[in-house]
């Protein structure tokens, strides 16, 4: 099981943030979600770890690193949001908010389009958010509580780590339930596996090993290669239009392009805090590595991730995979051509309804 072995207690302040768009699908967040265990110094939600949800941290440095990673795609993506062609979206869902960053903006952008986000955890929130936000708490793998036909547009963005293995079909074919006809789904996950196309990247490689540990530490409650699968999987559940694109995120400033430099040195502070975060957890509990080693391998994977001498006729980064996808019925933009790495959106509507007797979870 993948319960801690000597956690400590610590239970969170209230947050203050009252919901925006409360339905009848929502009550105030309780203790289940607020309460944390300290593992290696770090803080992790123990609602998330003790049900095998999310093994990542979900304190204050793992909050600027998700901050970090907003920054970076809002740099690989062009300062494009949304990906379709939606001029006027009315309701948004992003599943796997995090700290808001995502919401919060296109909230600010669409003043008067309603945009719920949907976390595991209720992390803290800046004061003054738009009022068309409205960020709830509940476990995305269990089966969604809206209404169907509802939202003009849902993002899945960096939810590999979170959704069981067994769920993503399930998970895929609620998104589509939801979304109203002729409405779009925009996917974006992160291959774990650092690799070069060249070979310059060894098994023995620091980087290497930390990958092949990482995907390892995750079977097979988790499905480390879902990224490579969106695609099919979304066309399985009923999508059309379905594109996929394979980017590469470089994981420091080693290009002598401008722009691929540029977002590798925006990349460096996250890699740097990943290859931490994402391992202190499943590598001790998972694979039973002591916590020295697990420092020293990321230490090292560091190390390689700066090293300059990789760039060297080598792609290696991190593989960015991005997916969209239109669900079956009226849309005016249907005949448009888009590209699923850029695009942008715009406007107005309220809280969904659902017959589920489950019920989320508000800040």
């Amino acid at each position: 099981m993948f319960g801690p072995r000597s956690p400590t207690l610590i239970f969170l302040a209230p947050v203050t943030l009252a919901a925006k768009y409360s339905d009848s699908q929502t009550i105030p967040v309780d203790n289940t979600y607020r309460e944390v265990v300290v593992h290696h110094n770090r803080e992790f939600q123990r609602y998330a770890v003790e049900n095998g949800v999310y093994f990542a941290p979900v304190d204050d440095d793992e909050v600027e690193r998700l901050q970090y990673m907003h920054e970076v795609f809002n740099l690989m993506f062009d300062n494009r949001l949304i990906f379709p062609p939606i001029p006027r979206p009315r309701r948004i869902l992003e599943c796997g908010s995090g700290s808001g960053s995502w919401a919060l903006e296109v909230a600010e952008q669409h003043p008067e389009c309603e945009v719920i986000g949907i976390d595991v955890y209720p992390y803290p929130t800046v004061d003054g958010l738009p009022p068309n936000l409205d960020l709830q708490v509940d476990d995305l793998n269990s089966p969604f509580t809206f209404a169907s036909n509802y939202f003009d547009l849902v993002q899945s963005r960096m939810m590999a780590g979170g959704i069981h293995a067994n769920r993503w079909q399930s998970y895929m074919t609620d998104i589509l339930r939801v979304l109203r006809p002729g409405g779009w789904c925009q996917m974006v996950e992160l291959y774990a596996n650092v690799q070069s196309d060249n070979g310059t990247l060894t098994e023995n490689h620091a980087l290497q090993v930390w990958s092949q540990s990482y995907m390892q530490s995750m079977q097979p409650y988790k499905d480390p290669r879902a990224p490579l699968r969106l695609q099919n999987w979304m066309t399985q559940a009923g999508f059309v239009e379905v594109e996929s694109r394979l980017l590469t995120l470089p994981l420091s400033g080693w290009s002598n392009d401008p722009q691929s430099n540029a977002l590798g040195e925006a990349n460096r502070p996250n890699v740097h805090r990943l290859l931490s975060s994402l391992a202190v957890y499943p590598f001790t509990q998972r694979l039973g590595m002591t916590i020295a080693d697990v420092q020293l391998l990321v230490a090292q994977a560091r190390s390689e991730a700066d090293n300059p001498g990789f760039k060297v006729g080598a792609d290696i980064g991190q593989k960015a995979y991005v997916c969209i996808g239109r669900k079956p019925g009226t849309s005016s933009s249907r005949h448009h051509r888009h590209d699923v790495s850029h695009k942008g959106g715009h406007s107005g509507g309220k809280g969904g309804r659902s017959g589920d007797s489950r019920k989320r979870a508000r800040h």
